[in-house]
């Protein structure tokens, strides 16, 4: 496994064909030349052309990931172990001191977080309890009592739990002692035999013996017939009485309800305000299923690394996945126009003039002499028809065409028996909502303060598009009567007529159209021969109008 920092190769929202391919194919490129920790992501849903072209060469799609903002997995956890319920007070203490914490998670068997103990409730333990009965109460083991006395068992079932009587000394003699020695107590004390005698036959349930007494063998004898546990402890009468408050179970003082712990895939931005709100210093973290994993403290961002990411077929910030300002992007393949998305750092930049960001990511590997698989070759020029629509559009260039030709060999394919299978894989919607193929792909786009998103769909069937028209444009105004801040448009572009019926809706959005076409707009669209390319031909044909108005 490789343990190296992760960087995310990711496209853009509504990713098409060439944003999924290319984040896989140059995540496997990275890895060949730098021997790294490169993963593709992406940041929406893949289209059913997508889809084909992944099934076909045998390829899974990539993660979906919707926000790129630090998280709790980004921040370095304290591994500090987690505890039984059963442990003592004591031992809690002494693990506290250990690991230089002032919180220990308590888990279950199966490793679920059930509760916290925190330093401050180790100090009301000792500070806050004034009753003899508080042993018992808290149903503590007699293995912990033996445990935090340092004592050795001379008889008795260290297992059983000491859940009813009180902690008492036997300081007087055993006819003063008939007073406040009951059966089930606990009684400490030193070498008098009387004392030790009358305990034992008043039904006590233990009797430790101070400074490392030894009991008589009569003792020793009845009290394994009374089933009476016998522990000899090295402290005397007082540091027995101090310490035997410490074996009780943390289980009694832990908090178990309303726990606040965060999940590895909470946002820091948001853990950071919680605990803001919170006097603790250390906080679990647990996996899905509630799982411990381990610690965080608000010390704990100091050293935090934010995500590394490499933008691919894009880059605009409203096209990004979300969170990308937060991020450390650290590299940008794209063949689109530049759209001013910003970074803290310098950044690898390749944008070139072609019509495919494939096209760049197999410049790429033979730059650095990567031989391609047959997989990552198919991936590769699925991307350039898709995005050439089979060298159709003028964004096409020869460098396109040839890479293309090249990749097909490589990946054992005919392009255009494979092309059109890929376009038809692609044109059937019949299983999409009217909105699901809106937004297939959909970007956004400014100019002159003017905000405008321009969603395409391209298919081989002339009377698919035709049924589509009238759903899409009623689906969109809809969302503008709803969000008046962005103009829409629609490419509804066949790929064999080579042509594109434009749909619009918002002010002006008309007159847009118009001055850029010469055409009125009307139920049917605008019907505009010879245009297949929305970056290429529509933007810059829009673009013009928008600031010619």
């Amino acid at each position: 496994m490789n343990t190296q920092k992760q960087t995310i190769v990711i496209g853009h929202k509504n990713p098409d064909t060439d944003s999924i391919c290319s984040a896989i194919a140059y995540s496997w490129v990275k890895n060949q030349i730098t021997q790294g920790n490169y993963v593709p992501k992406r940041a929406g849903e893949i289209s059913k052309e997508t889809a084909f072209v992944l099934n076909y060469f045998g390829m899974t799609a990539p993660e979906y990931l919707s926000d790129v903002r630090t998280q709790v997995c980004d921040i370095e956890m304290r591994q500090i172990p987690s505890v039984s319920k059963s442990i003592s007070i004591r031992q809690a203490y002494l693990l506290m001191k250990e690991n230089q914490t002032t919180t220990l998670c308590i888990t279950n068997e199966e490793g679920d977080l059930i509760g916290l103990i925190t330093m401050t409730d180790i100090a009301k333990s000792n500070m806050d309890v004034y009753d003899n009965h508080i042993v018992s109460r808290a149903k503590t083991s007699f293995s912990n009592i033996a445990k935090t006395l340092d004592a050795r068992v001379l008889c008795g079932d260290l297992n059983r739990i000491f859940d009813n009587g009180r902690v008492t000394i036997g300081a007087n003699t055993p006819e003063m002692m008939v007073d406040y020695v009951s059966d089930g107590d606990i009684v400490i004390l030193g070498n008098r035999f009387e004392s030790q005698f009358f305990s034992v036959e008043v039904g006590a349930s233990c009797i430790i013996l101070c400074t490392s007494s030894e009991p008589n063998p009569t003792i020793l004898e009845r009290a394994k017939e009374k089933g009476c546990v016998i522990l000899s402890s090295p402290y005397d009468s007082y540091t027995v009485a101090r310490l035997i408050n410490q074996s009780m179970p943390i289980e009694y003082f832990m908090t178990s309800k309303n726990l606040l712990a965060f999940d590895m895939e909470d946002f820091t931005d948001e853990v950071k305000e919680v605990m803001a709100k919170e006097r603790h210093r250390y906080f679990p973290v647990v996996d899905h299923s509630g799982k411990y994993l381990g610690m965080i403290s608000k010390r704990s961002f100091l050293a935090m690394e934010k995500k590394q990411v490499i933008l691919v077929d894009h880059n605009e910030k409203n096209q990004a996945v979300d969170g990308v300002e937060c991020a450390d992007i650290q590299e940008i393949i794209d063949h689109h126009r530049l759209g001013g998305l910003q970074s803290i750092n310098p950044v690898l930049f390749r944008n070139q003039p072609l019509g495919c960001t494939a096209t760049i990511v197999y410049q790429i590997s033979q730059e650095n002499k990567v031989t391609l698989t047959k997989e990552i070759a198919g991936l590769l020029c699925s991307a350039i028809l898709s995005d050439t629509l089979m060298f159709r559009s003028p964004t096409c260039t020869a460098v396109d065409k040839a890479a293309a030709q090249e990749l097909a060999k490589i990946a054992q394919i005919d392009i255009e028996e494979y092309s059109q299978a890929m376009f038809e894989a692609g044109s059937d919607l019949s299983s999409k909502s009217t909105e699901e193929i809106f937004y297939q792909d959909y970007k956004t786009f400014s100019t002159s303060g003017v905000n405008f998103g321009v969603g395409q769909i391209t298919s081989v069937s002339k009377s698919g598009l035709q049924q589509m028209r009238t759903k899409l444009l009623q689906l969109m105004r809809e969302k503008y009567e709803r969000d008046s801040s962005t103009l829409l448009f629609f490419m509804l572009t066949n790929i064999i007529e080579e042509s594109t019926i434009l749909l619009c809706c918002g002010d002006h959005s008309e007159e847009l159209l118009k001055t850029a076409y010469h055409q009125e707009f009307s139920e049917e669209g605008i019907l505009v021969e010879g245009m297949v390319s929305r970056k290429k031909q529509f933007l810059p044909d829009l673009i013009a109008a928008i600031q010619q108005q």
